[in-house]
């Protein structure tokens, strides 16, 4: 373990530790270029859930109350299947252990497989990962694209309408649609009433960004855009109902959505897609998308 750091474990943060890892993840981003944790992360510092807090502090016994910065910090989501962690370390405490201390008690506490996500899949992280045994499991492309120029009109299927997303009229019909769309995605196919309420209490939400096509009044799919600060936009969630797939549906809903992003004052857009889902990667490459970075899972073998 490194000398100069300890390790505490929390349930849960109260508003000065959840505070404290918002700045040292905002920290880290200003040298990473990215955020280390993840939006479940951000969300999860505030709302309980079946998590764990790992801690890097001084090893004075110095702590955040005390105006201590924290050295590092690392979330469990600890799962029956599977654990997955994330973790980040200030850019000042870097090559000192602190890295390998927390990623430590990730697999230490670990209920199931570990699985870790390295964003933008840098050196050390390989690097640590492989010194506690993890190898690469799955791929998440971060892809981009500007918005000044060559966008497509949207050419919206006969017999299909796209309107906005209505709060206490909707949830339900969404969640059943995400549900298929993301049946094998561990982690969009498994949002919740909870999940998305928390997201539609977030403050970028906005219902006139999150469109819904309907086919004879049925939902068969949805682009929900997310606005962050500046001009970048997001897709945030693109899906469509298998049983409506293969009529041109996604890209017309995709289309929509950058024309709204493009409308608003965006100038550039972003989006995260598997690496391995070539029907995906193929759409969005086809609009004019690039990868920018990529995001790795490293798991227990």
């Amino acid at each position: 373990m490194a000398r100069s750091v300890r390790t505490t474990t929390l349930e849960r943060l109260d508003p000065a530790h959840a505070d404290a890892v918002r700045r040292l993840v905002a920290d880290a981003a200003v040298v990473d270029g990215a955020s280390a944790l993840n939006e479940a992360a951000l969300l999860a510092l505030e709302h309980p859930g079946d998590v764990r807090h790992v801690l890097a502090l001084p090893a004075d016994g110095a702590d955040v109350a005390d105006g201590a910065p924290l050295r590092g910090y690392a979330q469990l989501e600890r799962g029956l299947g599977s654990s997955t962690g994330q973790l980040v370390v200030h850019p000042g405490q870097r090559r000192q252990g602190v890295g390998t201390s927390l990623l430590r008690q990730l697999v230490a506490q670990a209920p199931s497989r570990l699985q870790v996500w390295a964003v933008g899949d840098r050196p050390a992280a390989q690097v640590l990962a492989r010194h506690v045994g993890l190898v690469p499991a799955r791929e998440l492309l971060v892809m981009t694209r500007p918005l000044d120029a060559g966008l497509r009109a949207p050419r919206v299927p006969d017999g299909v309408e796209i309107r906005t997303f209505e709060p206490g009229r909707d949830e339900q019909a969404w969640l059943g649609v995400n549900a298929r769309a993301f049946a094998s995605h561990p982690e969009q196919g498994a949002i919740t009433a909870d999940d998305l309420a928390l997201r539609m209490a977030e403050p970028w939400f906005d219902a006139g960004g999150f469109f819904l096509a309907e086919r004879a009044g049925v939902l068969v799919g949805f682009h929900w855009t997310k606005q962050h600060p500046g001009t970048l936009g997001e897709v945030y969630v693109l899906g469509v109902d298998p049983g409506a797939g293969g009529q041109g549906l996604g890209g017309a809903l995709l289309d929509t959505g950058l024309q709204h992003l493009r409308a608003v004052g965006d100038t550039e857009v972003e989006l995260y897609v598997e690496g391995d889902h070539a029907g995906a990667v193929g759409l969005y490459t086809g609009r004019g998308f690039s990868t920018a970075s990529r995001d790795v899972m490293y798991a227990q073998p």
